[in-house]
Order: structure tokens, then sequence, then C-alpha cells
């Protein structure tokens, strides 16, 4: 027999707040989190937009020993995670002792390697490195770094697929506890700012440069939008059984019901219709409802010309014209290989306040995004049913459909 499968927590470390109750706060009156860089312009960028996130003090939460593996992605996915097991009701005791599981997204640790590879340059002496620097580099550092502070003893697995990553983490560990494998499993993706990790994104020429105006800069579905901002940061997602939600007390803040994927086979970095299409499809068929009960698409759209053109098309195919969208890149820039976790947990906060966040700087619709109905301004709005898209390069597609729980 399937279990269901609960959210009990959420944790978020990003460029609109550094916990839950900054971030509702961003949501809720459409505040971007987008700066212009100055020493990326020194470094040789054409675009020097970026989402910031300052690296966190961990020195009050954790011993040398425990730092000294960490580069940005392991650092932010501590805070978000600590903020996710809290509400969850989970700690390291109860951790030790209960088999729980950690699936993370992460598909880069550019800042890292690169600092290591400076250090060798500069000492010619690779013993000179120091020993923290492997557990930095390697891509799996969030998973490594934080079973071992928590003390897991479930599956542990990096996730790497690209801007879709956070989101395949979430349906990956949602198919594991629906199976019976585990019981509850630390879900997220965490993304590096450093100006070392987008510095071939720029060369494609794929960032916006209206760098007169940083926070207008990301313009999910506007006519005049010219490129994505990068960003970062992280954001877990507490997943588990409905018995042992129950059986702990914790609090239940969605209930899972619909993980749909695929796969282009086409274009490295074009998208096409037909793959979100499929995605968004087998979502709805898994979680057996007419799409008609979802109330609010938490798009992907990065503000990107083809894009979001694309899944504009696939959302007005599968919903037609009156369900509620909104891109939250339109705040935040794209956080890549976090972004399919940190909007989940953008849309449950809004679930849980009754509101949807708005789709800031949309101002000219084009042929494809006036179709569907963009909210470009914040709406009290009740939420019961959700479904968010992640899309990345290599044409790796997600989409997860979150419900409220009812018993």
């Amino acid at each position: 027999m399937e279990k269901r499968v609960v959210i009990t927590g959420i944790g978020l470390y990003s460029c609109i707040g550094e916990n839950k109750v900054e971030v509702l706060d961003s949501l809720r009156v459409g505040r971007s989190g987008i700066i212009y860089d100055t020493p990326r312009k020194e470094f040789g960028y054409r675009s020097c937009l970026t989402g910031m996130v300052k690296d966190p003090d961990l020195k009050p939460f954790l011993s040398r020993r425990e730092r000294i593996g960490m580069h940005q992605p392991a650092m932010y996915a501590y805070m978000s995670t600590r903020e996710a097991l809290e509400q969850a009701k989970l700690d390291v005791d109860f951790l030790d002792k209960n088999e729980t599981g950690i699936i993370f997204g992460n598909d880069s640790t550019a800042g890292a390697v690169i600092e290591t590879i400076d250090k060798v340059r500069e000492r010619k002496d690779t013993t000179l490195i120091g020993s923290g620097d492997i557990f930095q580099n390697m891509n799996c550092t969030v998973n490594m770094n934080l079973s071992t502070i928590y003390k897991l003893k479930g599956i542990n697995l990096t996730l790497s697929a690209a801007c879709a990553s956070g989101s395949h983490a979430i349906g990956m560990g949602y198919l594991l506890i629906k199976q019976g494998l585990q019981e509850r499993v630390i879900c997220g993706g965490a993304q590096e700012i450093n100006q070392y990790a987008m510095g071939s994104f720029d060369g494609l020429g794929a960032f916006s440069i209206r760098q007169d105006e940083p926070t207008k800069a990301s313009r999910p579905f506007d006519k005049d939008r010219d490129g994505l901002v990068p960003s970062g940061g992280a954001a877990t997602v507490i997943i588990e059984s409905l018995e042992s939600a129950l059986r702990r007390g914790a609090p239940i803040l969605g209930e899972i019901v619909g993980y749909g994927f695929s796969s282009n086979g086409d274009h490295i970095s074009n998208p096409n219709f037909d793959g979100q299409y499929r995605s968004l499809n087998m979502a709805i068929k898994q979680a057996n409802i007419d799409p008609k009960v979802v109330d609010y698409v938490n798009a992907h759209a990065t503000s990107t010309p083809i894009g979001d053109s694309m899944e504009a098309q696939a959302i007005f195919g599968v919903f037609g014209s009156e369900v509620a969208v909104s891109s939250t890149k339109s705040m935040t820039g794209h956080e890549c290989w976090m972004a399919g976790a940190s909007e989940i947990a953008y849309s449950l906060l809004m679930m849980e306040n009754d509101f949807i966040a708005p789709n800031i700087n949309f101002e000219n619709p084009d042929e494809d995004s006036k179709k569907i109905n963009i909210i470009s301004e914040m709406k009290e709005q009740k939420i019961d049913c959700f479904l968010s898209n992640s899309f990345g390069f290599g044409g790796t597609n997600s989409s997860l459909i979150i419900k409220k729980y009812n018993k």
C-alpha cells in the first residue's frame, strides 16, 4: 500500500530573506533581491547583476572541525536545513536514532575548486592545500557535511539536474517515502553565487544587461525581457510519511500528490514545448486530479525570451487561461540548482497565508504570455493546490503538485 507523503518543515536562505519571516515579507510586497555587483565588472563580466546572498557566520552553531569542509553551497544549506528541522520538530538526538535520508540538489562547486587550484599555483605543493578542501570541492559537499553534522542514517544522495535539481530532489524523496523505503527525507537545493560559478553563463550572453535598474532586470513573461539574473542560496524541505508526521505530532504544511518528469531529448540548452507539456501532464495524472483543481502555478520562467514563451504555451495547453500564474524569479532572479526547492517553499508560504506573490516587472505581455493569467501585483487568494515547474539545461523537466493536507 502506497504511503501518503507530507511536508513538515521548510527553511530558506535567500536573496529575499535569510529566514522564512523575512522571505514571507518580501513575497508579500514584491521586494527584489537583485543588485549590481561591482567586482564582477572588474573580473570581466558582461552583466554584473546578481541576487545577493552573504556568507553566513556559522561559528555560533558549528565547531571549526564541522565548518572546515564547507564552502558556499554547504554553508547556505546548513542555514536553511537548521530552520527546516526546527519547524519539523527534529533534532540531532532523534535523527541519530531514527533513520532519516538526505537528497540535495547541487550542480557545481566552482568557487571552492578554483580557490583550491589557486593555492596549488601559489604554493607549488599540493600538501599545503588543507584537509577541508576536498570536501568543499566535491559536488556532494552539501550531503557530506549535513549527513555527518546531523547523524543521518538513511539514503545519502546528491542530485545534479541543472536548474531542476532541487525539484527532482524533492520528487525522488517523495517516491522513496511513497514506496515505503524511507520514513523521512531532508530534501532541498543549494546554489553558490560567487563570480567563478557564473562566468560561463555570462559568456553565453544568457544574462540580462538591464544594469541601470537592477531590481527591474528580471522580467519573466514580459515582452521586453532580455535574459535571466543569476542568484543563489539554499532551501530545505522536510518530507515524511503521513504516519510518521502524525506519530511525532509534527506540523503538516502540505501533501505532495504529484511528481511529473521528462527529458526533451532535443537541444542541449533550448527548451521545447513537448517536454514541458509531458512533465505537467504526468504530474496531474499521478495526482489523479482535474487540472481545474490547481489554484496556482509557480512558473519556472527565468526571464529568457524562448524559455518563458515555451512555458507559457505549456501552461496554456494544460490549464487554459484561468489558473493564476507567477514567477518568483522576478524577485529572486534564477536560483539555479536551489530554485526547484525554494519555489516549493515560497509557494507553501503563500498557501499558508492565503496570497499569491506578484510576478513583478510584468508590464507588457507578449504573444504567449497574454494567453495566461499572470499575477503582476500581490493578490489575496486562498490556495488549496499548487503546481511548481522546474526546467534545466539538457532538457530535464520536473513538475510537483502540493495540496493542503486533508485527513
